[in-house]
C-alpha cells in the first residue's frame, strides 16, 4: 500500500478536508473546553483514568484530522486507519448508551441510540473520502 493512491473527485477530496476540519475541531474539544464532555463517553471499565484517555484520544484526533487535510499521499491508509480508530471507539459511545450518560446534548436514550447509528456513517465517510474504499475494492 506504499504510495498507492487511487484518484480521488473534487467532491471526495472536499468530504475529506471537512471530516479532517471536524477532527481537528474535536481534538481541540478533548484538549480544552470540552473535557468533561468526552470523559462521560469513557467506559468505566478502560483502565486508566477517563482524563488521560481523552488526553491521548484528543492528540490521536488531532493527529488524524491534520493527516487528513494535509498527508494527500497517505490518504488510503489514513482513511482506513480513521475508520478503525472510529470502529476501536465505539464502545465508549455503546458505554454512554447503557449508562445513560449526558453529554454533547445527547440527554436521553433515544438520542444516545440514535448516536449509535451514526458512527457507521464515520468509518464510510473515512473510507470514501480517502479513496480507500475504492482501494479496498479494487484490491479484493
Amino acid at each position: 500500500m506504499n504510495n498507492q493512491t487511487v484518484s480521488t473527485t473534487r467532491t471526495q477530496t472536499i468530504f475529506r478536508i471537512i471530516l479532517g476540519s471536524i477532527m481537528v475541531l474535536a481534538a481541540i474539544g478533548h484538549l480544552t473546553f470540552q473535557r468533561d464532555e468526552f470523559q462521560a463517553q469513557v467506559p468505566n471499565w478502560v483502565p486508566l483514568g477517563k482524563d488521560l484517555v481523552v488526553i491521548l484520544s484528543g492528540l490521536v484526533e488531532l493527529g488524524f484530522g491534520l493527516s487528513m487535510i494535509f498527508w494527500k499521499k497517505q490518504s488510503i491508509i489514513i482513511g482506513i486507519a480513521l475508520a478503525v480508530f472510529y470502529i476501536l471507539i465505539f464502545p465508549g459511545n455503546i458505554a454512554q448508551y447503557l449508562n445513560g450518560n449526558d453529554a454533547f446534548g445527547l440527554d436521553t436514550d433515544t438520542k444516545r441510540l440514535v448516536r449509535l447509528f451514526f458512527q457507521p456513517v464515520l468509518v464510510i465517510w473515512a473510507l470514501w473520502s480517502t479513496g480507500a474504499l475504492k482501494y479496498i475494492k479494487n484490491k479484493f
